[in-house]
């Protein structure tokens, strides 16, 4: 019997069944062998005989579990095929990893765009770019030239991502850039892309041009940021004047622009405005005098960390500062998220996001500490903060001793509910937990193909053989 006729079957049991008997049919029936996830052959069948449809929902599963073992397959698959939905889905799985094997068939899309959906093309654009293909350069700028309005604004992104892996090619595409924003008319919204673009590049030739955007207190807002914001992809101190004197500027937008500018720039005039920046009463400010205290590893920003994780009014301001103790680390820092984790008066997100933060820090130091919190928030009952809690030691990687961690990791999986077992092989795989073969080869046999297949995938990662039953 199908699905579809199981699930007809069941609306028609409603009638006699309350609904909490219908829901646990549903499930048992969807998660029996018969209807469990498709296995690595039948997935392999799915990308050569399935549908647009059936494919694009396979590439989605394949996003969220993480996988790459059937990158082949596809690559054989979009080098016959002009299906635009197959296409576009394909480049985006391969680009978002910024995985390589799509090159020829997406100049091929560009250059042959005729024959192609005006959504294959953009796909197409997109994952030269994300590939950083310096080779692309040539071919963007050939379709740049054409002046066609609905590829623009993806091509200048794609030129200056594709350049940054070549230093010829950076500049080639810099001076293309800045005589297209020069002589030609891109547009307002184009404006602003092609100097984002030009800071991706990262070549020097632009910084003069960007610096002239920034200063220009008769710009737009929208360009004299976005030009703060390149100066800083590039990273040269010739533009670090241009940025300090943005930091005091009236318009908070630039001001806050020319704070997270700051990031990657050394010396005391930067660490002196990172400081007065934690002082602004625009909230965006302050958010970016903590990222930029992250960035630069500040130390002396620890105090008004500290101050603004604990009395900030804004929860983003609180967050961020938190990553910035998180990043500078020093022992000061360490305290302060570990009083921040260890107060249950504060908000789940704060304690939450301290733990995370102390886990990376020092996950042997530390991990005792936030399993006895995790099972208090078990027992209290507090559900919102033991699944924060459990996403922290499920990603544990910890050094030297492993005992502990391997503890954790077996009573998730024996005792756990599916997102705990899924939990505790994630440890075992991060930390080399070999000892835990036989729970793992147990669970590789779960009728839950979910279950299942983790536990193969973790079997592999650790080098254990699964017998044949």
């Amino acid at each position: 019997m199908s699905k579809k006729r199981y699930i007809l079957l069941l609306k028609s049991f409603a009638r006699v069944f309350n609904s909490g008997a219908l829901l646990w049919l549903l499930f048992f029936i969807l998660n029996t062998p018969a209807f469990a996830q498709n296995d690595e052959a039948s997935r392999r069948d799915t990308i050569k005989y399935g549908t647009e449809s059936e494919i694009a929902n396979l590439i989605q599963t394949l996003r969220t579990e993480n996988i790459d073992y059937l990158d082949d397959e596809l690559m054989s698959l979009i080098g016959t095929s002009r299906n635009q939905r197959i296409l576009t889905n394909v480049f985006g799985f391969f680009g978002d990893r910024e995985k390589r094997g799509l090159e020829e068939r997406a100049i091929k899309a560009i250059s042959e765009r005729e024959d192609e959906t005006n959504e294959t093309v953009l796909s197409a654009i997109d994952y030269l770019g994300r590939i950083r293909l310096p080779e692309a350069v040539p071919v963007l700028k050939e379709l740049l030239n054409t002046e066609e309005r609905r590829f623009l604004a993806n091509g200048f992104r794609a030129i200056g991502r594709a350049s940054s892996a070549d230093s010829e090619m950076a500049d080639t595409a810099v001076e293309f850039l800045i005589d297209y924003y020069t002589y030609r008319n891109p547009g307002n919204d184009n404006q602003s892309i092609i100097i984002t673009a030009i800071g991706e590049a990262g070549s020097l030739l632009g910084v003069p041009f960007l610096i002239d955007i920034a200063l220009n207190t008769d710009g737009r807002i929208p360009l004299r940021t976005a030009a703060l914001t390149a100066l800083a992809a590039i990273g040269d101190e010739s533009g670090l004047e241009a940025i300090l004197g943005c930091v005091s500027t009236n318009d908070p937008a630039v001001r806050t622009a020319a704070v997270a500018a700051l990031g990657p720039f050394s010396g005391e005039a930067v660490d002196s405005a990172i400081l007065d920046a934690f002082r602004d009463s625009y909230y965006r400010t302050r958010i970016a005098a903590a990222q930029a205290s992250r960035d630069r590893r500040l130390e002396a920003a620890v105090p008004f960390l500290k101050f603004r994780a604990e009395r900030d009014e804004v929860a983003n301001v609180k967050d961020e500062s938190i990553r910035a103790l998180g990043a500078i680390a020093n022992n000061e820092a360490v305290e302060i998220l570990d009083n921040l984790f260890s107060e249950r008066r504060n908000s789940i997100q704060v304690r939450v996001l301290a733990c995370e933060m102390l886990m990376k820090i020092d996950a042997s130091r530390f991990f005792s500490k936030i399993t006895a919190e995790l099972n208090e928030a078990k027992a209290g009952n507090q559900t919102n903060l033991y699944n924060g809690f459990l996403k922290v030691v499920g990603e544990a990687v910890v050094d030297g001793d492993t005992a502990e961690i391997e503890r954790a990791a077996l009573s998730f999986m024996q005792n756990g509910a599916m997102v705990e077992r899924l939990y505790g092989l994630d440890m075992a795989a991060n930390n080399n937990l070999k000892g835990l073969s036989e729970q793992i080869i147990s669970l590789a046999r779960d009728r839950n193909e979910t279950l299942s297949r983790r536990a193969r995938r973790t079997a592999e990662t650790l080098g254990i053989e699964i017998p044949a039953q």
